[in-house]
C-alpha cells in the first residue's frame, strides 16, 4: 500500500519484518525479494536520490541504454506495491534499537510535517549518497547538464567520455588525482578547481608533465544547449570549450539516522559481511552506503543478498508448517 499522511495510521501498530530506508535500486530490489519471501516490508524513500538523476542506464544488462533511472525506480516501486509491500515518501530522522524491534522515526511532508514512528524486526539501510555538484550562482544551470554529458561517475560513463575534450571539476588537490585514472579514457583533460583547492608545487608539476591545463578561476556558468554542455564560462568572462565533463567533488552519505547505533564504520561506509549484514545482526546495508563499487547493478545484487539473509534468519526461527490433516492420528472431519 502506498502510505500518505491520510492513511499511515493504519500501519503504526504493525510490526514489519523489515523497514528499508531508501527506495533506490538496492532498496527496491530488497523489497521485491522480501515480499516474494512472504515477509512484510516498508520502503521509506526521501526522493531524488542518485539513481533518479541518471538520464540513461547505459551499462545495465537487459535494459535499453537510453532508459532513464527514474523509469527503473518507478517500475520497481509499482512492482513492490503489486506484491503487497508498503511504500512511504518521507525522511528517516532516527533509528533506535529497542531490543527485539527497531523504532524508525520519519518526517513526512515538507509543510505541516508529522513524525510517525514505525517498527520492524530488521532494518536495511539503502539510503545511498548524493554527489556534490559545483556551486554556481544559478544551480539550474548545473542541473541542465548534470547526468547528460556532465558526468559524476567515471565507471558508469567513462565510455561516453572516451577521447573527448573533458573538464574535470574538483574541490581539493586530492581529487585532482582522478585525472590520472580518467586518462585511460581520454588524454584531453582540463582541471577546474572553481577556486576551491590549494594546489601544491608537486601536483602543478605533475599536471604540466601530463599536459593537463589547470584552471583555478571560479566558474560562472556552464555553456551549452539541449542538455549538451559545450564549455565553461569563467568569472573573468573567458570561455573554455569542452565536449564533456566529470565532476569529482565528493559525495554526502545519508547515514545520520544511524549515528545513535553501535555500528562499525569505514569512513562514511558501513562495514558488512558477504550478505550485507553490518556489525548489528539485524541491520543490513546495501548499495552506496556499504563498502564497494557504487553501481546500480551492485545495489540490486546487494538487495537480493540482504533480503535472502533476513528470510533465512526468520525462517530458521519459525516453527515448521505441517500438513496437519496428513499427520498420523489426525482427527478427520
Amino acid at each position: 500500500m502506498k502510505l500518505t499522511k491520510k492513511n499511515l495510521e493504519q500501519r503504526l501498530d504493525h510490526v514489519y519484518d523489515v523497514i528499508i530506508v531508501g527506495g533506490g535500486a538496492g532498496g527496491l530490489s530488497a523489497a521485491l525479494y522480501l515480499q516474494r519471501y512472504l515477509l512484510s516490508c516498508l520502503v521509506i524513500e526521501k526522493g531524488r536520490g542518485r539513481s533518479f538523476w541518471m538520464q540513461d542506464l547505459r551499462n545495465y544488462l537487459g535494459l535499453p541504454p537510453d532508459t532513464p533511472g527514474r523509469d527503473l525506480l518507478q517500475q520497481g516501486q509499482e512492482h513492490v506495491l503489486s506484491l503487497g509491500g508498503d511504500y512511504l515518501r518521507g525522511y528517516v530522522e532516527n533509528v533506535e534499537d529497542e531490543g527485539e524491534t527497531f523504532a524508525v522515526k520519519v518526517k513526512v511532508g515538507k509543510q505541516d510535517s508529522i513524525q510517525p514512528v514505525f517498527r520492524s524486526k530488521y532494518v536495511i539501510a539503502a539510503s545511498g549518497v548524493i554527489d556534490h555538484l559545483p556551486s554556481l550562482p544559478d544551480m539550474q544551470n548545473v542541473f541542465d547538464y548534470a547526468g547528460y554529458n556532465l558526468h559524476v561517475c567515471m565507471i558508469c560513463d567513462g565510455y561516453e567520455i572516451a577521447n573527448k575534450r573533458c573538464g574535470l571539476f574538483v574541490n581539493s588537490e586530492k581529487a585532482i588525482n582522478t585525472a590520472f585514472v580518467l586518462n585511460w579514457f581520454t588524454p584531453y583533460i582540463t582541471v577546474f578547481t572553481h577556486g576551491l583547492a590549494e594546489v601544491g608545487k608537486e601536483m602543478r608539476q605533475k599536471l604540466e608533465d601530463y599536459g593537463y591545463p589547470l584552471i583555478e578561476t571560479p566558474i560562472q556558468r556552464f555553456v551549452g544547449e539541449n542538455h549538451e554542455m559545450t564549455g565553461v564560462e569563467l568569472a573573468d568572462g573567458s570561455t573554455i570549450p569542452l565536449e564533456t565533463g566529470l565532476i569529482a567533488m565528493g559525495s554526502h552519505y545519508y547515514n545520520e539516522y544511524l549515528q545513535g547505533l553501535d555500528l562499525e564504520w569505514k569512513g562514511g561506509n558501513l562495514a558488512t559481511d558477504s550478505m550485507c549484514r553490518t556489525s548489528h545482526p539485524r541491520l543490513f546495508a546495501v548499495g552506496d552506503l556499504k563498502e564497494g563499487i557504487n553501481q546500480v547493478s551492485i545495489a540490486v545484487a546487494d538487495g537480493t543478498l540482504a533480503a535472502t539473509a533476513i528470510w533465512k534468519d526468520i525462517r530458521r526461527a519459525s516453527p515448521p508448517r505441517r500438513w496437519e490433516s496428513n499427520l498420523i492420528g489426525a482427527v478427520m472431519p
